[in-house]
């Protein structure tokens, strides 16, 4: 039978998602849980792969497995098998044919930064400091250039192995909210698939954009030249999370919360 598993997970420890050797990742721990309690090695795949330091609130899973330990209450078993900075936030029944990995529609992604005079010890493990107070106005001007359908080869690292590197973004907005004498930015990204470091990239280029370093035209110089360089740097992994996986079908309704 196949189970799907709603994850959150604290990307600080870990070197990302996909197993490794000898490197500690959210795979691994998953799949040394399950081996423990289904009693054989399980393969567990993921909606998507998450860089070393990438924080997850909504990842989605699959495995397959036989036992008697209802669905809804393979949360609690896995949690009770897994390190405090991974959880299983829901678990349910998989639908016939489900695929985690090629079956979703949608990940929005969250990029968060702040702008305050120094360092706060109690944000700063999952946002990046702003040395300048961005403008706003800028940064959703620029937001809007990026969605829709375009290659988005130039906002790619290098090493991807992507076949084609059009995708199509269907939002992306910036939010403001003020916490603990900080202002904060999120910028979120929704899309139909991601390139390697493509959000950590396009979030340099809008917060760049924002306080006033770089120009809206250099983003569509970037589209039409497809070249890396043009754009401006990759911003810290630790600013980002992955915020959801839709599927245009409910996972986990009627799973308790």
């Amino acid at each position: 039978m196949r189970y799907a598993l709603l994850l959150s997970y604290d990307g600080t420890h870990f070197c990302g998602w996909q197993v490794q050797k000898n490197a500690r990742t959210v795979q691994g721990e998953l799949e040394g849980a399950a081996e423990k309690l289904f009693g054989c090695k399980t393969k567990v795949a993921g909606s998507g792969r998450t860089d070393a330091g990438v924080h997850a609130l909504g990842q989605v899973c699959h495995l397959d497995a036989q036992t008697p330990v209802p669905p809804e209450r393979l949360r609690e078993a896995f949690n009770a098998l897994l390190p405090p900075d991974v959880r299983v936030l829901k678990s349910a029944a998989a639908p016939e044919g489900f695929d985690c990995t090629r079956g979703a529609k949608k990940k929005t992604y969250v990029y968060t930064a702040y702008s305050a005079p120094c360092e706060l010890p109690l944000f700063d493990r999952y946002a990046v400091r702003l040395k300048e107070k961005p403008d706003l106005g800028k940064m959703r001007s620029a937001a809007k250039l990026i969605e829709g359908e375009h290659d988005f080869k130039a906002f790619c690292a290098a090493g991807s192995s992507a076949k084609t590197s059009v995708r199509t973004v269907y939002s992306v907005s910036v939010s403001e909210r003020e916490e603990g004498g900080a202002a904060f930015y999120g910028l979120a990204v929704c899309g139909n698939g991601f390139l390697y470091n493509m959000v950590r990239i396009l979030a340099g280029e809008i917060f760049e954009i924002g306080c006033g370093r770089r120009r809206e035209t250099e983003i569509l110089r970037a589209f039409e030249t497809g070249r890396r360089e043009t754009l401006a740097k990759t911003m810290p992994a630790k600013g980002l999370k992955l915020l959801s996986v839709d599927y245009g079908v409910p996972l986990f309704c009627g799973t308790e919360e």
